[in-house]
Parts: structure tokens; sequence; C-alpha cells
């Protein structure tokens, strides 16, 4: 799959953001109940309150994947200070799995956003091998980028991202 203009992650400002251009390279499916995530999907923190059930493609069990889940747009879209929090690290996924087979190292924490519709960006990263990737220590201000650069994980194999404001949030532009 080329990456153009159109793309969804480049249009909701994704790639720019949170991370540099990629080709897709394996498949991510990320469902909430039975709602299957699709980029710019708008969905209410009320419907994400467990974490999504999460199933990555490829060929091999022997490559492993590391899933990371972050809000870019901490406290507000219009001033992200706090970019990026991180809601959720699981590593040591294997291919033809999904998340349930891997290593939750962050746990699980659902998006509450208090102003303004924030992007929730989950990315797949191949590994080097197992056990490679460990716990960064701390949410707020984490980075995607210098994440990846740590670990060796190279560009995303796959990503997705939806919308999410408060439940009683009207709807509006992201600014």
């Amino acid at each position: 799959m080329s990456v153009n203009n159109r793309d969804p992650l480049v249009v909701g400002g994704v790639i720019g953001d949170v991370l540099e251009r990629f080709t897709r390279s394996i498949d991510l499916r990320v469902t909430y109940g039975q709602r299957e995530v699709t980029n710019g999907l708008d969905i209410r923190p009320s419907q994400i309150l467990n974490k999504p059930r999460v199933e990555i493609g490829g060929e091999d069990l022997r490559n492993f994947y590391t899933l990371v889940m972050v809000d870019p747009d901490v406290p507000s879209p219009s001033n992200p200070h706090l970019r990026e929090y991180l809601h959720w690290l699981v590593t040591d996924i294997p291919a033809t799995t999904g998340t349930n087979f891997g290593n939750e190292i962050v746990s699980y924490e659902n998006p509450r956003p208090t102003s303004g519709i924030h992007r929730i960006v989950l990315v797949l990263f191949r590994q080097l091998g197992r056990q490679t990737v460990y716990e960064p220590g701390w949410r707020p201000q984490f980075n995607t980028r210098e994440f990846a650069a740590l670990y060796n994980l190279g560009l995303p194999a796959a990503a997705v991202y939806f919308n999410c404001q408060r439940d009683n949030g009207c709807g509006g532009r992201r600014s």
C-alpha cells in the first residue's frame, strides 16, 4: 500500500505528529466490542472502557511485534504540551496472533479526553527478537519515535487511529 496525501494517517496528522511516513507491511485489526476501528472513526470514552481486541497478520510465529497506543492531543488538541500520553504497551506479540499472546508491560488505561477531539493512535512495530523491548516507566510525554529508535524497531509495520472526545462533547472541529 503506497502512502500518499490522501492516506488517512496523513490527513489526520498522525504522520507528522506521531509517526514518520511508512508503508504498511502487516495487517492490524483493532475492535472494541463489535466495532472495528478504522482511521478517523469517532468513538466515545464509554465505548472504550476495556482494552480492545487486537489481531495481527503475518505468516511466521517467530516474528514478534510491539503495540503502542498513544494520545498525541493531551491535554487538548489546541495545546498538546503533554504529547504523547501512553495508554497501552504490549510486546512480544507473535505474528498471526494478537495482544492476548503478548506481554502487556504497560496496562491498558482507557482514554478520557476532557477537551476537544483527541486522536488515539495504535502503532505496531516489528521487534528484532523476543524480550528486546522494555517498559518505559512513564505515560505522559511518551515519544513513539524515540521509543522506536531506542529499541531499533524501525518504521511501523501498521497503524490505525480513531477520534475520541468526552461522552457529552459535541462534534465540531479539532482545533
